[in-house]
């Protein structure tokens, strides 16, 4: 008997749902119901469409529903929108959205992805005005880009600076607007830490993005975004980029059971609790492998997997449905950014015990042309040493190593598992040892307490304290740029200058990015020195994480130069 499957919406979740059933069952009658006019299509490639690095947004669509039929056989129909489900009958009403008319049409399985809708906040005065945009498909980049060309819009503010987010504002700003980015938590991207993405926000800052952190906006107009701090910016056009909510309205209406994260709730093999009814993507919640708690997850690659996963369960293949850990990664102007698993942040609301290290080797040999810093972070469970997450920044393909501590991850790693870990090299690709290794064999003196360190975070708080912080690089870098209240010894000088370094309080050393001060902290502790601490990440690290905040509140800075970087 044939079997017949209707998959609602397509894209990541449901075009593989479409596909892996035909590769399974040649058979099969496949039918995918989308309610716009595109069923496949790359939905993280829509804001470039604004700086014009994709001139035709015609060309995001991937497949249209001739070729699917062509090349797989499969009946992608557009502008029809499954309205209702009737699970006893095994039947979805289906209206076509051009002409309003309906039609009931049999399944034997039922796959919903119906992906998440932007959310637009009733609190903003103005939310619904016709300058006010959301980011979901190809027919809303082409409206959004119409509207700045007729209007000849000058300025657009991008609320919320998550992915999509900061995409906007960077394609916006090469396309030459001027730009508000708003950001209503203490910093960009949720996926990094606090210290990670002052990084960035420097960038963004460096490229002429206006951008506002812990702001919220209130109110909208034809010309401007009034902030509830008070603050009035000019703009004649918005961009919502505040997040987005599970679609759940079929799952809800069939009376399938929806989790505690408000994603449809489903076991395993991606079932629901309603019989023959499945769901992938972003609607669904899932389970993180970490920390072993329902979580949402909005990504092209899981939604992928859990397509294969629930259409393989349907033929009664075997699967391993283990959880996701969050793999993703953004290039911003010059910068790129990676990250995995939990950060320092999720590690806390979820109540585990760890340790982190921050390291800034080069991307490659030093003496290479064009070397530039590479700012790592590796977080980890203590006592254990087991690897709980990666940030990674650089000009460089920071997805390399970010990519290896999450396969780490996926196999259950520990820190100790990075020290010998043969990786590739050649000068002109790496060091020799890898920033991975590097971090490895940093978090494990952490592990076993072998030196002391404290995190960037806590530089201004021993600056304003007082605190005995010691510079121990040569005088000429010192001189070009240090930490106010910091006295320069060098590590070159400082084995006979030990009468000026205290033995009855706590002493902190800095370099430029760790290294030396690493070493010099190794060396006291073997002359008997018990309370000295490593400033993780050095200077380089204190110079970008004080920038923004400095730059944007107006405080003393505690440093005479930002960024230094002579590495």
């Amino acid at each position: 008997m044939t079997k017949k499957i209707i998959v609602v919406g397509g894209v990541a979740g449901g075009a593989s749902v479409a596909a892996r059933a035909r590769r399974l069952d040649e058979k099969a009658e496949v039918v995918m119901f989308e309610k716009g006019p595109n069923v496949s299509f790359s939905n993280c490639a829509l804001p470039y469409h604004l700086s014009g690095t994709i001139p035709d947004a015609d060309s995001i669509v991937l497949m249209d529903p001739p070729q699917f039929k062509a090349q797989y056989n499969i009946d992608a129909v557009v502008n029809h929108e499954v309205t209702g489900i009737d699970p006893k009958k095994q039947t979805v009403t289906v209206k076509n959205v051009l002409d309003d008319t309906e039609e009931s049409v049999a399944y034997d399985e039922l796959v919903l992805s119906p992906g998440a809708e932007p959310i637009r906040p009733k609190s903003i005065a103005g939310v619904d005005g016709e300058n006010v945009f959301t980011m979901r498909n190809v027919v809303d980049i082409k409206k959004i880009k119409s509207y700045l060309d007729e209007k000849k819009v000058e300025t657009v503010s991008v609320i919320g600076g998550g992915f999509i987010g900061i995409e906007t504002a960077e394609n916006l700003i090469q396309g030459g607007y001027k730009v508000n980015l708003i950001e209503g938590m203490d910093h960009v991207l949720g996926t990094i830490d606090y210290d990670m993405a002052q990084i960035i926000q420097k960038t963004m800052l460096d490229h002429g993005i206006n951008l506002l952190t812990s702001e919220t906006v209130t109110k909208i107009t034809p010309d401007s975004v009034e902030l509830a701090s008070g603050k009035s910016l000019p703009s004649q056009a918005v961009v919502l980029s505040v997040g987005v909510l599970p679609d759940t309205r079929l799952a809800t209406q069939v009376g399938a059971e929806i989790g505690k994260t408000g994603g449809i709730k489903v076991d395993q093999g991606y079932q629901t609790t309603v019989p023959h009814i499945y769901a992938v993507g972003d609607a669904v919640e899932v389970q993180n492998r970490i920390t072993r708690k329902p979580a949402k997850l909005n990504l092209a690659f899981p939604a992928q997997i859990e397509a294969r996963m629930a259409v393989d369960h349907m033929y009664g293949r075997p699967i391993q449905n283990r959880g996701v850990i969050g793999s993703q990664c953004i290039p911003i102007f010059e910068m790129n950014v990676a990250s995995t698993g939990l950060t320092e942040a999720e590690a806390k609301e979820n109540d585990i015990d760890y340790r982190a290290v921050t390291i800034i080797p080069k991307d490659k040999v030093a003496l290479m042309p064009h070397a530039k810093p590479l700012y790592f972070k590796l977080v980890f469970a203590y006592p254990s040493g087991e690897i709980l997450g990666a940030q990674a920044i650089g000009e460089s393909s920071v997805d390399k190593q970010v990519d290896v501590i999450a396969t780490e991850i996926t196999n259950g790693g520990y820190v100790e598992d990075l020290e010998a870990l043969e990786l590739c090299y050649q000068p002109m690709f790496s060091t020799a040892k890898n920033a991975v290794n590097m971090a490895g064999l940093v978090a494990s003196n952490v592990l076993n307490n072998e030196f002391k360190q404290v995190s960037v975070t806590e530089v201004r708080d021993l600056v304003e304290k007082g605190a005995d912080i010691i510079d121990v690089r040569e005088k000429f870098e010192y001189d070009e740029g240090h930490v106010k209240t910091a006295k320069n010894i060098p590590m070159s000088e400082f084995r006979d200058r030990l009468d000026e370094i205290p033995t009855d309080e706590p002493v902190y050393i800095h370099c430029l990015s760790g290294q030396r001060s690493y070493n010099v902290v190794r060396a006291l502790v073997n002359l008997g020195y018990t309370n000295v601490y490593n400033i993780a990440g050095s200077y380089l690290d204190i110079s970008e994480y004080e920038y923004y905040t400095d730059t944007v509140t107006g405080r003393d800075p505690i440093v005479t130069k930002y960024r230094f970087d002579l590495l």
